[in-house]
């Protein structure tokens, strides 16, 4: 269920939000609710951002060039360990758990961005990005530790 709340801005945050909204190609109304989401949950987990993406806007981890849906698939890999996964990526564990804490928090749009990046063939990125190159990485499970 949504609810109506009516805000007054001032002409320059206005000018702005009317250019975000034809970027976004969307209303005024519609883009001031989107980026009123993305500030609030910006504030409730530490270390995620929104930015545009080729697919449109996702949840990043602040400071990288990784969205949270693609930590979470790492996490899969590495059987949910968050130690694991950020010694992968070479980061501090918190950033890993704050991924994993907005991925849980926001199950559906995590499932479906991985959905979407499973269905998403690099001749299809190709097109849009042609300087893309493909490259094949394995990913190393951490050895646990010796006993």
């Amino acid at each position: 269920m949504s609810k109506v709340v009516s805000l007054r801005l001032k002409e320059g945050p206005m000018e702005r939000l009317q250019r975000a909204a034809r970027r976004m190609g969307r209303t005024p109304s519609e883009t001031a609710a989107i980026l009123i989401d993305e500030a609030t949950r910006q504030l409730e987990f530490a270390n995620i951002e929104f930015r545009d993406s080729i697919v449109g806007r996702q949840a990043y981890v602040r400071g990288s060039r990784v969205a949270v849906w693609q930590v979470a698939m790492l996490a899969r890999d590495f059987d949910g360990v968050p130690g694991d996964v950020a010694k992968h990526l070479e980061w501090n564990v918190d950033r890993v758990k704050s991924a994993l804490a907005y991925a849980a928090a926001f199950p559906d749009e995590i499932h479906h961005a991985i959905e979407d990046n499973r269905r998403y063939d690099f001749q299809e990125v190709s097109r849009q990005l042609p300087t893309a190159e493909k490259l094949i990485i394995k990913a190393r499970r951490a050895q646990p530790p010796a006993r």
